[in-house]
C-alpha cells in the first residue's frame, strides 16, 4: 500500500489500538528497531527487581509501568476475533465509508473538505453563505451536530483553522449510518 511505503526505514513506530479496534485508549503499540534503546528508555530499576541469571524477558523492562499485562487482553481479543482478513476488511470498509461521507458532504456550497480522504478521517470546514467568520460558523455547526445527537464528531485545529473532524472507525457503522449522519450534518449547517 502506498501509504506505508518506506515504513521499513523507520527506527520506531507508534500505533493507537483504540482508533481502529475500539479498545481502551491506553492500548497502543510501539515498535522500535533498536531493542537496547527501547529497553534503556523503559526499564524500571529498583532493588527488588532482581536480574535473572538467564536472558528471560522481564516485561517491566519494556513498558512504562509494571502492571500492563492485562491491558493487552482487549487488543488480543479484538485481533483474535477479527483475524488478519477481518481486520483488513474492517479498515478498508471504514475508509470507503469515510470517502462516502466526504462525497455526501462535498457538493454543499457551505462545505469544504480539506484533506484527501485516504484513511478514515475527514476534515471539514464550513463557510457561511454570503461570507463571515468560517471558524465561528464551523464551531457552531459542530455544536449543532453534537446537540442533534444523530452522530458524534468533534472539532480540531488544522493549519490554524477551526475544522470539524469526522472519524469513521466503528466496526458496526453502515452506509445507512453514514447517509443519516451526512444528512444531519448538512441539516445542521443549513439552520
Amino acid at each position: 500500500m502506498h501509504l506505508t511505503k518506506g515504513l521499513e526505514l523507520a527506527d520506531s513506530l507508534a500505533v493507537d489500538g483504540h482508533k481502529w479496534l475500539n479498545v481502551p485508549y491506553d492500548c497502543g503499540f510501539a515498535f522500535v528497531r533498536d531493542s537496547a534503546a527501547h529497553r534503556a528508555a523503559m526499564t524500571l530499576e529498583a532493588p527488588y527487581y532482581v536480574p535473572s541469571p538467564s536472558e528471560v524477558r522481564a516485561n517491566h523492562n519494556w513498558v512504562p509501568e509494571s502492571s500492563r499485562r492485562a491491558r493487552g487482553f482487549p487488543v488480543y481479543a479484538a485481533l483474535r476475533t477479527l483475524g488478519r482478513q477481518g481486520l483488513a476488511e474492517m479498515v478498508e470498509r471504514c475508509v470507503r465509508l469515510a470517502q462516502r461521507m466526504a462525497g455526501r458532504l462535498a457538493p454543499d456550497a457551505r462545505v469544504k473538505i480539506l484533506n484527501d480522504v485516504v484513511l478514515n478521517q475527514i476534515l471539514v470546514r464550513f463557510e457561511p453563505i454570503g461570507g463571515g467568520d468560517s471558524d465561528a460558523f464551523t464551531a457552531e455547526v459542530i455544536r449543532r451536530v453534537q446537540e442533534d445527537g444523530t452522530c458524534w464528531l468533534g472539532g480540531t485545529t488544522w493549519h490554524g483553522m477551526h475544522v470539524m473532524r469526522i472519524s469513521v472507525s466503528n466496526w458496526s457503522t453502515t452506509e445507512a449510518d453514514i447517509d443519516r449522519s451526512a444528512d444531519a450534518i448538512l441539516r445542521c449547517a443549513a439552520r
